[in-house]
């Protein structure tokens, strides 16, 4: 398999993460593409993924999925242990609804902050700008890191006591509004403990 990203970024951070949960890196070769450069919007890339964003996955057969949800759906079913998207219906569904409202309420918003209302990438990449959106959006942030100090009362991990997709999307989320500027309130205190457990397991690794 291939994984075209841009390293350090926050969506393909989610799919390293989750490679390196299901113990599948040594099974992928990562290959680069430089979006500060505009790589991501060449004929050659565009091929690949019509939406012009990394992460996207390459299967030995050619298929491309992006969208970093299908791809790990996809990693986490190889070994027939769905363990990071939901071993079954009830927790496929609750874990899938708790990704996506951190997905567009955290991750999305601080990116639509970042690229909407900051310099964002420079002047080259971010073509357009609305900073009163980009503002709206941040406020949205803030609510959605209070609403997952709320899941995380009494469990270890967003979804339950298990660390699933949800929390790798929300890891990103929060690397990313650290990088916008967007400062996690301190009253959020199981947000910091989570954090903790976050960063002390083996996966975090695969970032560096």
């Amino acid at each position: 398999m291939k994984v075209y990203e841009q390293k350090g970024f926050p969506n393909p951070a989610r799919v390293r993460l989750a490679l390196a949960e299901k113990g599948l890196l040594d099974q992928v070769e990562f290959v680069p593409v430089d979006v500060m450069a505009g790589e991501h919007r060449t004929p050659e890339f565009l091929a690949k993924n019509p939406s012009g964003l990394v992460p996207a996955l390459e299967l030995e057969d050619g298929t491309i999925l992006s969208e970093c949800s299908a791809i790990t759906e996809y990693l986490d079913h190889l070994d027939g242990n769905a363990e990071l998207t939901g071993a079954d219906a009830k927790s496929r569904g609750y874990i899938h609804m708790v990704q996506r409202k951190i997905e567009d309420g955290l991750l999305d918003a601080v990116g639509n902050y970042f690229h909407f209302a900051t310099d964002g990438l420079g002047p080259d990449i971010e073509q357009y700008q609305n900073k009163d959106f980009g503002e709206r959006r941040r406020e949205t942030a803030l609510k959605t890191m209070a609403y997952i100090n709320d899941l995380l009362e009494g469990q270890d991990y967003v979804a339950g006591n298990e660390l699933t997709v949800a929390d790798i999307t929300a890891f990103a989320g929060f690397a990313f509004a650290d990088f916008a500027g967007i400062e996690t309130p301190t009253e959020l205190t199981n947000v910091a403990s989570w954090k903790a457990r976050i960063n002390a397991r083996p996966s975090i690794s695969a970032l560096n």
